[in-house]
């Protein structure tokens, strides 16, 4: 069930993309409340969602490699490669075209799974909010590993049942071989029921992600690859005052953490590794 400012609501499909309105049914005729604060809230989350499922769709099909931090790469004309291997935005490029580059031209590129889903994340909101603002929100961006910027406000919970589209989630490898270990997990944005975009897999089910993970177990293994319960996503309410069409709100708003939920935060920074 949906609630928004605290009330029921009836949704009418000449308002919504396809994909938006699909996942609203599905959530309208779930037992769980899904509460919202106002009816732009309800918009910018699910055109966010969608945006971020295009921007793992486009990344999967634009060329991009999958490699280790020692072998990654980028391209110089937009980007800074650090000696650990990420990637630093050149002084003379603004965030949103550093990003926009990398599925422009995705052949220059090369990185691994954690980097991918960042790269995801700033695409999807790069595709939901006002340029000037994401320009302003993300200077200086460094695309290494789980490193992102905090005003993407990332959220944590547990329920991976509960997980929706533009979701991140971890499929983890517990025997991995010690001479694959960049193979102990993959990082994945969700697309819809059980299918999921993981850099170096592509685009395929939670079945298949387990079956290509235990192929790099170590010989005698009986543990699989299993789908963790850890479900992460940015704060839709605070990223939605930046919206394209959005008005000067509150700008201290933010989503409530829910319990169960924890913003993901590490000392003074925001950091994540599975």
């Amino acid at each position: 069930m949906i609630i928004v400012a605290n009330q029921p609501v009836q949704l009418f499909p000449s308002e919504w993309s396809a994909f938006e309105w699909y996942w609203l049914q599905q959530l309208q005729n779930r037992p769980i409340r899904y509460v919202y604060q106002s009816m732009d809230h309800l918009h910018f989350e699910w055109n966010l969602r969608e945006s971020l499922v295009d921007a793992a769709e486009g990344l999967n099909r634009s060329g991009v490699s999958f490699a280790s931090f020692e072998d990654s790469r980028c391209n110089p004309a937009f980007w800074n490669r650090n000696a650990q291997g990420g990637f630093e935005l050149r002084p003379d490029v603004t965030p949103a075209d550093g990003i926009r580059d990398i599925w422009r031209n995705g052949r220059l590129y090369a990185f691994e799974c954690a980097t991918a889903t960042v790269i995801v994340l700033y695409g999807g909101v790069l595709g939901s909010i006002r340029e000037d603002a994401f320009n302003s929100l993300f200077r200086n961006l460094l695309l290494f590993d789980w490193h992102y910027d905090s005003d993407l406000r990332l959220t944590e919970k547990n329920g991976k049942e509960t997980a929706l589209p533009g979701d991140v989630l971890y499929f983890k490898n517990p025997d991995v071989s010690p001479k694959t270990p960049e193979w102990q997990g993959e990082n994945t944005i969700m697309l819809r029921e059980n299918w999921y975009y993981g850099h170096g897999i592509g685009i395929a089910s939670g079945p298949e992600i387990i079956q290509t993970l235990n192929q790099f177990r170590f010989p005698g293994s009986r543990t699989s690859a299993y789908l963790m319960d850890m479900v992460i996503y940015p704060d839709f309410l605070y990223l939605s005052r930046y919206a394209k069409n959005a008005s000067n709100g509150n700008p201290d708003a933010s989503t409530p953490v829910l319990p169960g939920q924890m913003y993901v935060r590490v000392g003074g920074s925001r950091y994540l590794r599975t």
